[in-house]
């Protein structure tokens, strides 16, 4: 059982280097040569099993920021704002969907090495950790106060590829009398496997997942979507430090400006037959 709070990836970053057209490039306003250490914590796990249950990849989904500038001394959101998160396995970054499980993206994983002037990757993990198949047990475990993971495990119908996910259960709801219970939390990731080229997975899904029984799991999927011109009036309208700034507004890049930040949206379920469980350690 992961420890999932205690878990994290650190990176050192490369020294910075100035942009040749952008004033706040990656939103950092520090000064050229600076290096950076980020530290973020894990929010779940993915490991993908061949038919004889030997593991053939493992991913992780690290925690979130709001695209803040760094590091500053005010105006530390920017604004539009997005959300950054990082998927990784080992050695790879893999990309987050930015459209629906059906659309093809055109998208790669990169390398680990090299991304970074060094990181590290640190799982720490809970012993003893038990595995409840009973509702009366979860129950219990749950008044109590236990610590909780859920596991879910299903196996992908077109490559016969076993997927597990461990992730926190933030939320739980009990009916103790009538001997229910529903697990309803996230992030999760989800491994599109039709970019598994058997070593890497190149496109994941952020999701959130949701089971009352132990033999089937549903997820509900994120993706970007436009929003209407009217909204885009006000949600691209930046305030403080603009992100898109140039350096020299008469030399601006190719394809100047860039697309700004969309809204994320949970819409598109899977229903699959899975493998249940609620793990837990005082």
């Amino acid at each position: 059982m992961i420890n999932f709070s205690r878990s994290s990836f650190t990176w050192q970053s490369h020294p910075w280097q100035a942009d040749p057209h952008y004033k706040w490039a990656g939103g950092f306003v520090g000064t050229a040569g600076q290096s950076y250490h980020v530290r973020f914590t894990l929010e779940a796990r993915c490991v993908l099993r061949d038919a004889a249950g030997a593991e053939l990849a493992e991913l992780f989904l690290g925690a979130p920021c709001r695209s803040e500038y760094t590091i500053a001394s005010e105006n530390l959101f920017q604004i539009p704002s997005g959300e950054w998160r990082m998927p990784f396995r080992r050695h790879s970054i893999p990309v987050i969907a930015g459209k629906a499980s059906h659309e093809v993206e055109d998208v790669r994983a990169r390398p680990l090495a090299g991304a970074y002037q060094d990181y590290k990757i640190d799982i720490r993990t809970c012993a003893d950790a038990t595995a409840l198949t009973e509702v009366g047990a979860i129950v219990a475990s749950t008044l109590a106060g236990d610590a909780q993971n859920a596991r879910s495990i299903y196996r992908d119908e077109a490559t016969g590829i076993e997927v597990e996910l461990e992730y926190p259960v933030n939320v739980m709801n009990l009916n103790a009398a009538d001997g229910e219970f529903q697990v309803c939390t996230g992030p999760v990731l989800l491994p599109d496997m039709a970019t598994w080229d058997g070593r890497d997975v190149h496109r994941v899904f952020v999701a959130h997942a949701a089971f009352s029984r132990f033999d089937r799991v549903e997820f509900i999927l994120r993706r970007p979507v436009a929003a209407a011109a009217e909204e885009r009036a006000w949600l691209d309208q930046p305030r403080g430090r603009d992100r898109l700034e140039l350096i020299d507004p008469d030399d601006p890049p190719p394809g100047y400006p860039p697309a700004r930040p969309q809204p994320l949206v949970y819409s598109e379920t899977w229903d699959l037959p899975a493998q249940n469980a609620v793990l837990r350690v005082d």
